[in-house]
């Protein structure tokens, strides 16, 4: 069977991969199984210094993974080598943080007794990434896992196949030793099988809500941890104290970047009455800036969604919104590549919104933002909260206090005060709710791909 990816610029046919049949999977849960038995025993400084040669070769072809990816999914190339730069943060940190994380834990003395917990491998990481940051969803589940002791597969989406290669050619060129990274093609029904076998001991998924049930359920039928990242619609709240310009550049931002294709991309925001209308008249006035049209053009801003399909299910929630009482701000016709019936679809911003609607409600994933008006944070708070996610939130002040105060109060896995739609290495990412479980990146990473072995050592008499 022949997997093909469609570009959303042009329609046309960018990459074909063959997927893999049962023997194929097969062999390579085999060899993964064999490989990681080596691996695990590879000292943790070893394989700190593949991981940061496989970053040095990765940044060195920035500009060419850069390229493949707006060619893929339709990422301006004004920003797709950025990804590369990102991801490089996060694989150098996860490696400076490996040896002290994964060194054993020595415990008080006791005469007569040696007693210490190490932190094992679990084995065979099963890991399955989205499109929209394909190497930077990649890094926060491989890198770590490698690190950690552990081999990985990866199922890359169809529409970023190249991806997952592009990382595995640049691990064996690092020295990664044969069979502990591999990338399988697969159909739908054959990850399911995959994530059942009894070769797997870790699945990590990043994706919907609706396929991150299916891999729940696919693995409680075995004693396995997995990892799942799915939706977000991200709120932010604007106070009265807040830097105006800085939270309308910030926030207008995190809406539209990646034309809204990213989880913790800001999908709702609450305004403060005092400032609701200069808010609103800036947002306004900012995004009409932008540019839509083809993402190979170095000017463009917002290149097209990556399939039709998502932008008519954005086109649908917003007419739903104006026939409930909602009022649109952007002119469509000021961004002429947007065309029903396309993936090419202007940025849009509504006023007179409520939670009744979809658009307030439902994830978007796409270059859409609704603003509400609230007049105390208490307002904003029951607001933020009364969502089925929470991955992220932000809060636009100037009291440091103030934002302290109204983030403990909210359900979410990341507290932003002045920033959004950003992951800092050094923080775990995580969500509650249907946004997910479990977490990535940071120190913590690597407590949920290890286990603990406790050596309780008594000397003989």
């Amino acid at each position: 069977m022949i997997q093909q990816t469609i570009s959303p610029i042009d329609g046309k046919v960018v990459d074909e991969r063959i997927l893999a049949d049962s023997a194929l999977i097969a062999a390579t849960l085999t060899m993964a199984k064999t490989a990681q038995a080596s691996w695990r025993k590879v000292p943790i400084s070893e394989r700190a210094a593949i991981i940061r040669r496989f970053t040095e070769i990765m940044v060195g072809r920035r500009q060419e993974l850069g390229h493949e990816i707006t060619a893929q999914m339709g990422r301006p190339i004004r920003y797709t080598p950025r990804e590369i730069d990102r991801m490089a943060d996060r694989t150098y940190a996860m490696a400076d943080f490996a040896e002290s994380e994964l060194a054993d834990i020595a415990l008080s003395p006791i005469e007569g007794f040696t007693r210490f917990i190490r932190r094992e491998p679990l084995g065979v990481v099963f890991a399955i990434v989205p499109w929209n940051y394909p190497y930077l969803v990649a890094a926060n589940a491989a890198i770590p896992a490698l690190l950690a002791g552990n081999s990985v597969i990866l199922k890359p989406s169809p529409q970023t196949a190249v991806c997952g290669e592009q990382i595995g050619k640049a691990l064996k060129e690092a020295g990664l030793p044969p069979g502990v990274f591999q990338v399988l093609h697969v159909t739908p029904d054959d990850a399911d099988r995959i994530v059942r076998s009894p070769q797997v001991d870790f699945v990590a998924f990043t994706g919907s809500v609706a396929v991150g049930h299916l891999v729940q359920q696919a693995a409680a039928g075995r004693f396995m941890g997995v990892g799942l990242e799915l939706g977000g619609k991200d709120p932010a709240y604007v106070r009265p104290d807040a830097d105006l310009p800085y939270a309308i550049e910030n926030v207008v931002d995190g809406a539209f970047f990646n034309s809204g294709q990213s989880c913790c991309a800001i999908e709702r925001v609450y305004v403060h009455e005092a400032v609701y209308d200069r808010f609103v008249e800036g947002a306004v006035s900012l995004s009409r800036g932008y540019t839509l049209g083809d993402p190979f053009d170095p000017e463009i801003m917002l290149g097209p969604m990556v399939r039709t399909a998502s932008a008519d299910f954005v086109r649908r929630q917003i007419d739903d919104a104006i026939a409930a009482g909602a009022n649109i701000l952007l002119d469509e016709s000021e961004f002429p590549a947007s065309s029903p019936g396309t993936p090419y679809l202007a940025p849009q911003i509504l006023v007179d919104v409520n939670h009744s609607m979809s658009l307030m409600r439902d994830e978007s994933f796409g270059p859409v933002v609704g603003i509400m008006r609230v007049n105390s944070d208490d307002e904003a708070i029951r607001l933020m909260n009364d969502s089925q996610f929470g991955l992220t939130a932000s809060i636009w002040t100037e009291d440091a206090e103030a934002a302290l105060n109204i983030g403990d109060q909210i359900a979410c896995g990341t507290v932003f005060m002045n920033r959004c739609d950003f992951l800092d290495p050094e923080l775990p990412w995580t969500g509650v709710k249907d946004s997910g479980r479990g977490h990535t990146l940071s120190r913590l990473a690597y407590e949920c791909l290890t286990r603990p072995k406790s050596f309780h050592l008594r000397t003989a008499h």
